[in-house]
């Protein structure tokens, strides 16, 4: 526990300093990764009621590291979250000062004597740092005050919602199977899924995918119920995409909508993402899967580098956002952005939308979506892009979702709904039409 406690402290030290978690935890040892990611997603849920405590608990912060280390341990102590760890908050008390005897000597004391204090005051303390609301919502204040006026009646609940683990949730690849037939192969491995939809699987519990059947075989992906509606718009309309449309995936990485597309149809897609990484990302989901597709790192939002003048028939624009749909499976995301992001992605996007319009041809239809909730990068953005361009329109048929939120009371307005408890993440999606 004290080494994974250590880990976990870089890994949070790093999301302070402004990396993401994922690179973070790309430097912890292989062998320490999973335990290390699970302490880590429950501290930066809970890190806005962790800062509030430590500075109760020690107004002078200590050094960056020591001060990693004692925010991650008063985050697991905290009410909401030790009862769902293994660890007794003597036994967690006990390997933090370990963890800092072993890491920053002389610290250990101090980290001691603060832990120890927060167990015997914990009730005070905690009715204490909760004025603050960093601490009650546990995310920036700019971003739930962004909540309250795009979502009045929704914020509280877009909040506590991301505090929250989410499903793992499946798609069984079109060509090799069904839900219920994957459903009844899993329950032969003693696991249990239920299935909505033709494709999509929920698990009861979590699991790595090596005991999923078939994942390296390709027979399924992992990926969430809301990212799953891109595919199903793009290609399942009523006047649906011919075999050999050519179809240009702009953002692409790391390629579960691309392969979504292709699992669906006989299409010539082009697959678009400006990272060399993120590109070889795409080529390996792909190949997993033993599907086909022309992969190119570019700038989407610059056709003449890439574009070879022939019309697309369809075009999916998975567009930079700030993932704040997102959050509960990214946790550092809330304690990374800025609130100028908002403001810069929105250009970024618009800017995509503007440059890959004019390689649609007429009658083609392009699907915007965003993993985000923040309306700056939805409904906002589509409503001045139609202002902008006189040949465009919402599609019909399929009705555009629009704003999806990871509410169960909101997942309504999928075409699909998952099971209670089981909401998808949240999303954008707008439908264009070129008249």
């Amino acid at each position: 526990m004290a080494r994974l406690l250590g880990h976990a402290a870089d890994a949070v030290q790093a999301v302070r300093a402004g990396q993401s978690l994922n690179d973070a935890l790309a430097r912890c040892p292989a062998d320490a990764r999973p335990g290390t990611q699970a302490l880590s997603f429950h501290v930066l849920r809970w890190l806005g009621s962790a800062m509030a405590a430590r500075q109760l608990l020690a107004r002078k912060a200590p050094p960056a590291a020591v001060d990693a280390l004692l925010l991650s341990s008063l985050a697991l102590l905290w009410p909401a979250v030790d009862a769902e760890l293994p660890y007794p908050p003597h036994t967690l008390v006990d390997q933090a000062v370990t963890a800092a005897r072993q890491r920053h000597g002389a610290s250990a004391s101090f980290v001691n004597a603060v832990l120890r204090r927060f167990l015997r005051e914990r009730d005070s303390i905690v009715q204490a740092a909760e004025r603050d609301p960093v601490a009650v919502h546990n995310h920036p204040v700019w971003w739930a005050e962004r909540l309250g006026r795009d979502w009045p009646e929704q914020w509280q609940s877009l909040l506590a919602a991301n505090n929250r683990r989410p499903p793992m949730t499946l798609r069984v690849n079109a060509r090799r199977g069904d839900a219920p037939g994957y459903v009844r192969r899993l329950q032969a491995e003693g696991l249990a899924g239920e299935a909505f939809g033709t494709h999509t699987v929920v698990l009861a519990q979590p699991c790595p995918v090596s005991r999923l059947p078939g994942f390296a075989q390709g027979d399924v992906s992992v990926q969430d119920a809301g990212a799953q509606l891109a595919a199903p718009l793009l290609v399942g309309s009523d006047d649906g995409l011919r075999a050999g449309a050519r179809v240009l995936d702009a953002c692409a990485a790391p390629g579960g909508k691309t392969a979504h597309l292709l699992e669906l149809a006989e299409l010539h897609l082009l697959a678009l993402d400006s990272d060399p990484r993120r590109t070889e990302r795409i080529a390996e989901t792909l190949r997993r899967l033993s599907l086909d597709a022309e992969i190119a790192c570019a700038d989407a939002a610059d056709p003449p580098a890439w574009w070879d003048g022939r019309a697309f028939d369809a075009i999916l624009l998975d567009a930079p956002c700030t993932a704040s749909g997102i959050v509960r499976r990214h946790p550092d995301v809330r304690w990374l952005r800025r609130p100028s992001d908002i403001a810069a992605l929105a250009a970024t996007q618009a800017r995509l939308l503007d440059a890959l319009w004019p390689t649609l041809r007429p009658g083609g239809r392009l699907l915007y979506c965003t993993c985000s909730v923040f309306k700056a990068e939805g409904q906002d953005q589509i409503d001045a892009f139609l202002q902008r361009h006189s040949d465009a329109g919402i599609a019909k048929r399929p009705p555009s979702p629009g704003h999806l939120l990871p509410l169960p009371d909101n997942v309504q307005q999928a075409p699909t709904a998952p099971p209670v408890g089981a909401s998808p993440d949240g999303f954008f999606y707008a439908l264009l039409q070129k008249s």
